[in-house]
Order: C-alpha cells, then sequence, then structure tokens
C-alpha cells in the first residue's frame, strides 16, 4: 500500500478484547483477575501510557507483581476486556515523578503521550490505548455524585461508578461525545476550513459536536451553515473515529453542497476555500509535513475521508 494511503483500521479502532460485557456484574469474578498471575496491566501516569519502545514500539503491559504495591494501594484499575481467557486491565499509576525514569517500573519502556505514540502501534493496540485513556480519564473527572455530591465508587470493573449515599446509588456511565466531521462536495471540489491555531497551511475538514435531540445528518448541515454560509442537501455516512481527547466519537460524513459562495463565521474558523481534486492529492500527499498548503496527519479522520475521497474519484 502506498505511503500515502490510509491505514486500514483507522488509528484508535480495531480494539481486539473481548470487553466480557456478561461478566462484568460478578464482582468475585472481577477481584479473582485482580489477583491472577496471568492477568496483565497497561499502566498510564498523568494519562501517559506505558510503551516498549523496542525496534516496534507496543504496550508494554505488566505483571499483578509489578504493580503490586500500586493495586495493593487502591490504585485505580479499570478492566479492559479479556484477550484469550487473559484479563487486561488499565492502571492510573499516581504521584509527580516519573515510575519508569529511576522508579519501580525503571527499565519496563517509557511514558509516552497517546496521541504521538498511537499511529506507531501495531494494528489494534491503538484501539486498546482508546479505551483505556478515556476510562482512566473519566474515573479521574467522576469521584462524586452529580446528584448529591457523596463520592462514588467503581462497579463493573470501570465501566459504571456508583453513588456510596445509601438514600442515592444514581449510577453513572462514562460519556462519549459524538462529533460529526465532513467532506463538503461540490463536483470536483472539496471544502476545508482551517483555524487560526493550525499551523500555517494545515486545512482540514469541518467539524462540530452533536447538538441534543439532533440527528446525524441535522448536525452536519448545521454546522457547515454555522461555519461557512453553505447550504447541504444529501449527507453519506463514511466512517468513524473513537478520539480519547478526552472521550469523543468522530462521525465522518460526506455532504452534497446547495450553494458555494462562502461566508465564514470567524468566531468559528480562520479561513474556508473550495479545493479542487488534484489540489486535494497534494494536500494529502504532503500531510505531516511542514511547507505549503496540506493536510493534517495521515492518522485523522479528516485525511482518511479525503484519501477515500480521492479513491472514488
Amino acid at each position: 500500500m502506498p505511503a500515502d494511503r490510509p491505514r486500514d483500521p483507522i488509528v484508535f479502532t480495531a480494539n481486539p478484547l473481548d470487553r466480557v460485557t456478561a461478566r462484568r456484574r460478578d464482582g468475585d469474578w472481577i477481584r479473582g483477575q485482580l489477583q491472577r498471575d496471568d492477568a496483565r496491566f497497561l499502566p498510564f501516569w498523568q494519562l501517559k501510557a506505558l510503551i516498549d519502545v523496542g525496534s516496534q514500539a507496543e504496550l508494554a503491559w505488566q505483571t499483578r507483581a509489578d504493580l503490586a504495591d500500586w493495586l495493593d494501594a487502591g490504585a485505580t484499575a479499570v478492566l479492559l476486556g479479556t484477550n484469550d481467557d487473559t484479563a487486561r486491565f488499565a492502571v492510573a499509576l499516581p504521584g509527580d515523578d516519573n515510575p519508569a525514569k529511576g522508579g519501580p517500573l525503571d527499565g519496563a519502556g517509557k511514558f509516552i503521550d497517546v496521541r504521538s505514540i498511537a499511529p506507531t502501534l501495531p494494528v489494534g493496540q491503538s484501539g486498546i490505548l482508546a479505551q483505556a485513556r478515556s476510562l482512566l480519564d473519566w474515573h479521574a473527572r467522576h469521584g462524586f455524585c452529580a446528584q448529591c455530591g457523596t463520592p462514588t465508587v467503581m462497579r463493573e470493573g470501570g465501566i459504571t461508578r456508583q453513588c456510596s449515599n445509601e438514600a442515592c446509588k444514581a449510577q453513572h456511565f462514562p460519556r462519549t461525545d459524538p462529533v460529526v466531521i465532513m467532506l463538503v462536495l461540490h463536483g470536483d471540489n472539496c471544502l476545508f476550513g482551517r483555524q487560526a491555531t493550525f499551523p500555517p497551511g494545515v486545512y482540514s475538514a469541518l467539524a462540530g459536536f452533536v447538538d441534543q435531540g439532533e440527528s446525524i445528518e441535522e448536525a452536519v448541515r448545521r454546522e457547515v451553515t454555522e461555519e461557512v454560509g453553505i447550504e447541504c442537501g444529501a449527507v453519506r455516512y463514511i466512517a468513524s473515529q473513537p478520539w480519547p481527547f478526552p472521550s469523543s466519537l468522530m462521525i465522518g460524513c460526506q455532504a452534497e453542497a446547495l450553494t458555494e459562495e462562502i461566508t465564514i463565521d470567524p468566531q468559528e474558523i480562520d479561513d474556508a476555500q473550495w479545493f479542487h481534486r488534484d489540489q486535494v492529492r497534494e494536500m494529502v500527499a504532503k500531510a505531516g509535513g511542514t511547507e505549503g498548503l496540506r493536510m493534517p496527519l495521515s492518522m485523522s479522520l479528516a485525511y482518511q475521508l479525503a484519501v477515500r475521497w480521492l479513491d472514488e474519484g
């Protein structure tokens, strides 16, 4: 496959673990898995994952013995699932000192930002990272009940939290925020925009959060109209991508433009332009570079949508 073609599957997808939903209500089973010698644990520190940085970067799974001090002290450990009947957990390590630099995990790997390492991992491992980072971040943010303010406790291996107040007992579930990201098309032209925070020359697909009580199609049309003043007709779903920063689901679409005149909202974007298919092909080829008009990195869904559109034409 040429270097400028998308990875299949998309980064942060293809998680190979069985999430064992049917067994998560069995607290004794989960506690037993936490104690097993063959269980494997992926440490996180400040939401960075421990990575084995050999010739091929990989997730640096550890045994219970490696993390016993943290686990026995109550470190947050969430059950990600099983692989060949082996339980896999993600563990949030506390403290300000890096455990992989002179600490107990010295030599086990390096704690690396998930966004930067994910594209280099074997297929599927980035999907595990997306699940683990999102869950650990959610637990760190939801220690108290939103209804009564009482501390919450983890349940079902980490996919829920429950209020510890016997009079309340409210259940809380991890939140995933849907985001539409769309290629707006008109014949052989594609509409890209850029925010002021983008590096010079980088243009991307338009995107925005789905509102309450709104369909995907409605969100696409509304966001395009709000940001660039273009009216759209038919909307077609193409692909999706988990985005664990902190926990979004990017819903990739194509939208047929009914009008062409661009009127940008300067509160939303810095610029927007129509680009011909040949220009988009050049922008895809320059993705990740530092000069000229170009797309974002190939791990982005915007890049994937552009490549798939080019392959259709």
